[in-house]
């Protein structure tokens, strides 16, 4: 893939980054993938008050992250993009890695691998 352009990434920061540098968005992303649900639902499941819930949904509509659909009276809201969650845990495993290695308790090899019993690319020290 080619190196983004600066607009490009403006509008990745904009639309995306922002969107994703709240820990309560990220948990509704998180609930959501297990299940869609109501405004109340989060807010109970996640121990949100409704207001915020809401406040944090309508952020994510705007973002195109999460999907709003009708359902009688209700409103369930649904994750717009699944790779969403995908990249989340790539970045939650690259924080438990960098973690580590401040810790010093194991040595991050980004070597070729050479044979196939070598699959995580962590060793311990």
């Amino acid at each position: 893939m080619e190196r983004p352009t600066i607009e490009e990434l403006n509008l990745l920061h904009a639309s995306v980054c922002q969107a994703l540098g709240d820990p309560k968005r990220l948990s509704i992303l998180y609930a959501l993938d297990e299940r869609p649900r109501n405004v109340s639902q989060l807010a109970a499941d996640l121990d949100l008050p409704q207001p915020t819930a809401s406040r944090h949904l309508q952020i994510l509509r705007e973002r195109h992250l999460v999907v709003p659909v009708r359902d009688g009276a209700a409103v369930i809201y649904h994750l717009a993009e699944p790779r969403v969650i995908a990249i989340l845990d790539t970045m939650r495993e690259i924080l438990r890695d960098s973690l580590a290695r401040q810790s010093g308790l194991v040595r991050i090899d980004r070597s070729p691998v050479r044979h196939e019993s070598a699959t995580s690319g962590m060793e311990p020290l």
